[in-house]
């Protein structure tokens, strides 16, 4: 299939990128890159999404738009973004030359960072505890990529299209000891990644731990069949998850 370059620029930047907070959360390297710095990043591509991400002394935040950045970084086109995104191309830089240094050195230590857990080496995911990280940042990734193809790719809109007003959670084991979870709103079918996780929902898929979370995000075992076995759980309408399911088919295909 020929991915739409705008719509996996999207995957790339409100998914990829917008994991970037929650690595600064759970690994002390990336961390301790930033937390001196308080700067912001704008990235414009030509037709097709802009975003800030700042750093504030360790914590990052993803926005739509670019205004009021330090560094701003264009794309002459979704390609290009996504080019770079595999390590393949360099942005232009159009504002904050003097800090050039830090998108350099300090960003670009932290991206590798980003991609040693998402793009695992080889025995990488025998460490449990690395096991545990990567897939908590691939389900943010996921639930951005949901979120953007959902809203943006032909056939992703079909499916968000049938799926009725409410939350959905995505959730890896209890969250009350080590799990953790990612939820996404649909209204007027549009979705939206929501940064807090609601109260209530109206549907949920859990995984029963790291380990089931990350054979079914590689693909190493079928869905409906760790459904049978009780390693995933649904609750609530199952329509919402059905019409999920079918979206993150197109997620597997954009960020393969």
């Amino acid at each position: 299939m020929t991915k739409d370059q705008t719509v996996l620029a999207r995957c790339n930047l409100f998914g990829v990128f917008g994991a970037i907070p929650e690595l600064l959360r759970i690994d002390d390297r990336a961390r301790d890159l930033v937390k001196k710095h308080r700067i912001s990043i704008g990235f414009l591509i030509k037709g097709g999404p802009t975003a800030t991400l700042r750093f504030d002394k360790g914590e990052a935040t993803l926005t739509e738009g670019c205004r009021g950045v330090t560094i701003k970084l264009y794309f002459s086109s979704a390609k290009k973004f996504n080019d770079m995104i595999d390590g393949n191309g360099m942005p232009i830089p159009i504002s904050g030359f003097h800090r050039l240094g830090f998108l350099l050195k300090e960003f670009m230590q932290l991206t590798d960072i980003l991609t040693a857990y998402l793009r695992p080496k080889e025995g990488a995911l025998d460490d449990p505890e690395f096991l545990k990280k990567s897939t908590k940042l691939m389900l943010r990734v996921i639930a951005g990529a949901v979120v953007q193809i959902g809203n943006n790719d032909p056939v992703g809109k079909f499916s968000a299209s049938n799926i009725v007003d409410g939350d959905i959670l995505l959730k890896i084991g209890d969250i009350e000891e080590d799990g953790t979870a990612a939820a996404v709103n649909a209204k007027d079918h549009t979705l939206t990644l929501l940064g807090e996780l609601p109260k209530t929902v109206f549907s949920e898929m859990q995984f029963a731990d790291y380990e089931t979370a990350r054979a079914l995000f590689d693909g190493k075992i079928n869905a409906v069949a760790a459904v049978g076995t009780g390693r995933v759980r649904i609750k609530g309408m199952i329509s919402q998850i059905d019409n999920v399911n079918r979206i993150l088919d197109r997620v597997s295909i954009y960020l393969a």
